[in-house]
């Protein structure tokens, strides 16, 4: 390959690479904004019909008719070996992918402009205060589900997590069912002593108030950790029907949308803990904050919403205050479907991002080499009869 066919590649990949640019700039400055996110949102794919698309097929088949033309005009008359006209092929390719792949960059400038309006860290700042929320977002209807809200689910305060317990005993021609509630406790020892009935594993169970068998029969589940076990059993027996301390809204444990690369575990007791503290630990003015928060961001992502922060904080204190009453009414209507497709759409737009769109793909790509085998051909055969003339 000589130095003249090497300069004209290299300013061709330069061309590209503006036009690249342009459209990626293009696409920037197009985004329309979160708010306007919604579920049958993708980036850019190609649609035949409108400004990116036309404009693409114009741009691509002049830049590859004047590309061939100086191609086969001032650089075709030359003695090339077989390897070196398959790296001529090779570059060939890859400028015919340049020349169809402007959309993508189109499809570039859309995320770059997203992410500037709505950053990872500040969606996943959104994700945790719905997250903490959430038992308060749910339709009325919700409450009365035994699924969603039950003492199981109770994270926090200890001696909460729970375990449930049913006992059902006979009388006479019926069953007497009975719902016990007992903390979830851990307790670590070497598996050598656990074995023994005397010595250090005697003294460690009759610090808790338990015999070896009473453990035994109290046992969850049991996880050996190299020479160690660690033993999970039912602890102390707890009411939580009982509990001032505990309302619907804390038996409830689901996270609205969980953050990536942080346990969900680790992120349902977080949520738990803030949620808690909302409402038993910190000023009443903070759950008000909370729930002002709330409104800020439906409105930023457009969601249609009736939410009156100070209305709906009242209501959640009143079944606070009042656990045994059925809760049959909370002010917190919003559309719940649009919020949910929204994240799900930003979710797959951060992580799941389609920047050529499966439906195209194979069309894409054989229009991408059906016009470099042309091209590549007739650059073979003009070269060839040039030598022989």
């Amino acid at each position: 390959m000589d130095k003249k066919l090497k300069q004209y590649l290299v300013k061709s990949f330069v061309v590209l690479l503006l036009i690249h640019l342009g459209y990626f700039l293009y696409g920037y400055f197009k985004f329309e904004g979160i708010g306007n996110i919604d579920i049958y949102t993708e980036f850019y794919r190609f649609k035949f019909y409108d400004d990116v698309s036309i404009s693409h097929f114009f741009i691509t088949g002049l830049f590859l008719l004047f590309f061939l033309i100086f191609l086969l005009k001032n650089h075709s008359r030359k003695n090339y070996s077989f390897v070196n006209l398959l790296k001529i092929g090779g570059l060939l390719l890859l400028i015919s992918f340049f020349s169809f792949s402007f959309f993508i960059s189109y499809s570039f400038g859309l995320n770059a402009k997203m992410r500037t309006e709505l950053s990872e860290a500040k969606l996943n700042k959104d994700k945790e205060l719905l997250n903490v929320l959430r038992p308060f977002l749910y339709n009325y209807t919700s409450y009365s589900s035994e699924k969603l809200f039950n003492p199981v689910n109770i994270l926090y305060p200890k001696p909460y997590p729970v375990i449930e317990v049913i006992d059902s005993t006979l009388y006479g021609n019926y069953y007497s069912v009975e719902y016990n509630y007992y903390s979830i406790d851990t307790l670590k020892m070497l598996t050598t002593d656990l074995n023994k009935v005397s010595g250090a594993a005697s003294t460690i169970l009759d610090s808790i108030g338990f015999g070896k068998k009473e453990l035994l029969e109290r046992i969850i589940k049991k996880n050996v950790i190299k020479d160690s076990t660690e033993i999970i059993y039912k602890g102390m027996r707890v009411n939580p029907d009982y509990d001032e301390n505990i309302c619907i809204f804390v038996e409830n444990k689901a996270l609205y949308k969980s953050v990536k690369g942080i346990p969900i575990e680790k992120q349902q007791y977080d949520a738990a803990v803030k949620r808690y503290k909302l409402l038993y630990k910190t000023k009443e003015d903070s759950l008000l904050n909370n729930f002002k928060q709330l409104d800020t961001l439906l409105r930023k992502y457009k969601i249609e919403t009736s939410l009156v922060p100070k209305d709906l904080a009242k209501d959640v204190r009143h079944y606070q205050k009042n656990t045994r009453e059925p809760l049959n009414a909370i002010r917190n209507n919003y559309d719940r479907k649009a919020l949910t497709e929204k994240f799900d759409t930003l979710e797959r737009l951060f992580y799941e991002p389609k920047y050529l769109h499966p439906s195209i793909i194979e069309i894409f790509f054989a229009v991408v080499v059906g016009a470099w085998l042309i091209g590549f051909l007739i650059y073979i055969l003009f070269n060839y009869k040039r030598k022989t003339a």
